[in-house]
This record gives C-alpha cells, sequence and structure tokens, in this order.
C-alpha cells in the first residue's frame, strides 16, 4: 500500500513540475513601416450610423506582411487592415479605406491604427487616428492604453504563440517612468517597451488577460479605459 502512496505521490510531483510555464518574448522581425500614415476625414452620419473614410498613405491594405520571423502567428487571409476600437472594445478589422459603423450612446471615443496582417499594429506618431463622436465629449489628451491583442477564439497551431498588443497615446513606457502591466492568468509582467510579445505556456481553455498602465510607482493611472479586461479561448 505504502508503494502504491509512493507512486501516485511522485507521479503528482511530475505532474506538477511539467506544467508549462506562461512566459512572453519580444516580437522581432516585423516591418516598421515608419513612413506609414493614417488620416480620417468627418465622418458622416448615414442611415447605416456612421460613414468613415480614411486616407491611407505609404501602406497598402490587403496585402500579406512580409515578416522576417519563421514562428507563425495567428494571420488574416483578407492581409493587412485598420484596427477599428470603439471606447475600448475589441476591434473590428477593416480592408477598405471606407466602411459605415453603427454606434450605440452618446459618447465614443475612437482609436483607429494601421495593422500588419498578423494585427501587430504600426506604432508610429502619423499611424493611428484617435477622435471622439457622439455629445458627450472626454479630453483626448489624457494618457490611454488600448487592448488589441489577443482576441476571439484560437485553434490548432495559432495556440501555441499568441500576439500580446496594445496602443499607448499620449504616454510613454520606460524603465523608470510608467509601464503597463500584464497579468495572464495569475502571473503578472512588467511590461517598460512598447514592443508586440506572443505569449507562450498557455493551456487549452479560457485565458484571462488584463492589461494596466500604471505610473513609476507602480499605481493605477485614472485614465478612461484603464485597466482592461479580456478573454479568449484556446481550442
Amino acid at each position: 500500500m505504502k508503494k502504491y502512496i509512493i507512486l501516485l505521490l511522485g507521479f503528482l510531483l511530475t505532474s506538477c513540475t511539467n506544467e508549462t510555464e506562461i512566459t512572453i518574448t519580444k516580437v522581432s522581425g516585423s516591418p516598421e513601416y515608419t513612413n506609414a500614415k493614417l488620416s480620417l476625414e468627418d465622418p458622416i452620419i448615414s442611415e447605416d450610423g456612421y460613414e468613415f473614410k480614411f486616407n491611407v498613405e505609404q501602406y497598402q491594405l490587403g496585402l500579406q506582411t512580409l515578416k522576417d520571423f519563421e514562428y507563425t502567428l495567428a494571420n488574416s487571409a483578407k492581409g493587412q487592415h485598420i484596427h477599428f476600437i470603439v471606447n475600448n472594445d475589441p476591434y473590428s478589422a477593416h480592408y477598405n479605406e471606407k466602411f459605415s459603423k453603427k454606434l450605440e450612446g452618446n459618447s465614443n471615443i475612437i482609436l483607429a491604427f494601421l495593422s500588419r496582417s498578423y494585427h501587430e499594429s504600426v506604432k508610429n506618431t502619423n499611424a493611428f487616428v484617435l477622435t471622439q463622436v457622439g455629445e458627450q465629449k472626454i479630453d483626448l489628451n489624457n494618457e490611454f492604453l488600448f487592448y488589441s491583442r489577443p482576441k476571439g477564439t484560437y485553434k490548432g497551431s495559432d495556440t501555441e504563440k499568441l500576439l500580446l498588443d496594445f496602443y499607448l497615446v499620449n504616454t510613454e513606457i520606460s524603465a523608470n517612468g510608467n509601464k503597463v502591466r500584464a497579468t495572464i492568468q495569475d502571473k503578472e509582467f512588467i511590461i517598460d517597451e512598447w514592443s508586440p510579445y506572443y505569449i507562450e505556456g498557455l493551456s487549452k481553455g479560457e485565458v484571462n488577460i488584463k492589461l494596466e498602465l500604471i505610473d513609476a510607482s507602480g499605481n493605477l493611472i485614472e485614465t478612461p479605459f484603464n485597466p482592461s479586461e479580456r478573454t479568449v479561448t484556446l481550442e
């Protein structure tokens, strides 16, 4: 009997020690698109909601992004696109410069930015638009952290590496300044460089992710949409 108990304890101990650790790693090898530019004409109210017309320069929607790394990240077969975020809700992807969108409520903060085909944002000063529509306005000079990826449901090989990406506006992060605290399941990461990362070591099922913009002392910065929380599914 003691022999079986010892074997059982050994099995349980081995199972625990073999659990994969959750890690994040900086994504390197993406084209920078330093000259890419996104601008927005004044939205028009129509029967379908709002009509948005963007102008894209030095960047082509619909192309597959040529990356300089071999591993796989979830990729859109439709190519490069615009991530369109309303009030920090999950984004919608748009592959044309003009589209209509129904918006609810009297206050809608809109962030739009250029995205590579594998959903990594283009992070330059001209590659995004921040605006608002509706009667109630907020100060767009606030520091903002917008959540982008991961999003939705992942299957097959796409579950191995999940892109972690967010968009910063009117703020910077650094070793001695503001930072982003990312909590993935129950594991916490402090990020002090605005870059894309990929997450590894996740088990199948639901994954909870929380992003917080914090100051140099680790305190949550009081600003709209902070913190951000999402649940994604790995199948």
